[in-house]
């Protein structure tokens, strides 16, 4: 057995009884999936249900309240009846409701010519459930003309036939998209955030004195440092894909092979960024606040994982490819979602490899000028 063989396989098992004495580590890498899951799960939500409406109803025929029904029975919307138009904007205007139904007073003659006068009002402030509820109007609007055109009486004759299939997601589930992307926020809270610590707390301690006085190279100490927490992340890996596909019935159509591969990627990506913020600090309050804002953070708002970064201003875009987390949440959903799709996956992987090998080998610089100090 070789020397250096030794001296690594007693700084690793070093390494594994300080994170069996530290708790924390093995919480933030197992109790924090379970954690965030049951969040992003049972919590979080893009969907837009049970929105409150006003309907105003100038045209009391059967057809009107009719079609004033089909809303109060869809699950989308909490309907409240408003006596005229100006009571409806003041409910908006109160935040009392999101949006305006309103059936014109011509509504029967004009649904006799194929024409259907409604007007919807909605409330801008949030975009994203603008533009659900006015799907959501819509499709109750068409399900209701299909089924007086079933039925034999007039109905809305649109200009334009529309089907529409939706790819990859077609439950249209905002938990298949979220889950997915949380393993980001996981694996990166594990790799950045626990590792931006490591060398800092042996600062800290006093203990990184006794490391010194042993034969251990840049090389090895870096390596001891890594593999504990390449094996909890990993370990944060499988519980967060377990529970997301047997828990939330979250489709998985990739390889688990690509999965393990390009989520190595990511995690020592992440893994580098720690020990090279931890290396460039000897206090761990420091280090701690360097990984929220550099890790943490970034991975949350410039991933894509809530937020669509096509919408965003174009130097945001541009910072964003800077962003580890980025790339992997793409990964995520496409193997999640689309399955392996190589145009998007081998990229991404390569990406996520340049970066760990960028972030290990200014780790070790900035290792070995402290060292030497």
């Amino acid at each position: 057995m070789s020397r250096r063989f030794m001296r690594l396989r007693g700084f690793l098992r070093k390494e594994l009884l300080q994170i069996r004495r530290d708790p924390s580590s093995i919480l933030l890498a197992l109790v924090m999936p379970v954690v965030l899951l049951i969040l992003f799960g049972y919590g979080v939500s893009l969907d837009a249900e049970n929105v409150p409406i006003a309907i105003v109803l100038d045209d009391n025929s059967s057809a009107a309240r009719d079609l004033a029904a089909r809303f109060d029975m869809s699950r989308y919307f909490q309907v409240t009846r408003a006596r005229s138009i100006q009571e409806a904007t003041r409910l908006v205007k109160d935040h009392l409701v999101d949006g305006i139904v309103r059936i014109d007073s011509s509504f029967s003659a004009e649904l006799a010519r194929g024409r259907v006068p409604i007007q919807i009002l909605l409330n801008g402030v949030d975009s994203n459930k603008a533009r659900l509820v006015q799907g959501y109007a819509q499709g109750v609007l068409a399900s209701w003309s299909a089924l007086r055109a079933a039925r034999g009486e007039s109905a809305m004759q649109p200009g334009v036939s529309v089907r529409q299939r939706v790819w990859f997601n077609e439950a249209v589930r905002s938990t298949d998209f979220l889950i997915p992307g949380l393993l980001t926020l996981i694996m990166t809270l594990i790799g950045v955030l626990l590792t931006a610590l490591v060398i800092a707390r042996e600062w800290e301690r006093g203990t990184m004195e006794a490391v010194l006085a042993t034969p251990l190279r840049t090389g090895e100490f870096l390596l001891g440092k890594i593999v504990p927490y390449y094996l909890l992340g990993m370990a944060g890996l499988a519980l967060t894909v377990i529970l997301g596909v047997y828990l939330f019935d979250v489709p998985f159509r990739g390889s688990f092979a690509a999965l393990i591969t390009l989520s190595s990627c990511f995690l020592l990506a992440s893994l580098g960024l720690g020990l090279f913020i931890s290396s460039a600090t000897r206090v761990q309050f420091i280090a701690a606040q360097i990984s929220l804002i550099v890790g943490f953070l970034p991975a949350f708002f410039l991933s894509g994982l809530l937020f669509d970064l096509e919408s965003t201003p174009p130097f945001v875009q541009f910072i964003s490819h800077a962003v580890p987390a980025r790339h992997f949440v793409a990964i995520s959903h496409t193997l999640f979602l689309a399955g392996d799709v190589m145009s998007i996956l081998v990229p991404s992987g390569l990406i996520l490899a340049g970066m760990a090998t960028i972030f290990f080998i200014l780790a070790r610089s900035r290792l070995s000028l402290r060292l030497e100090r």
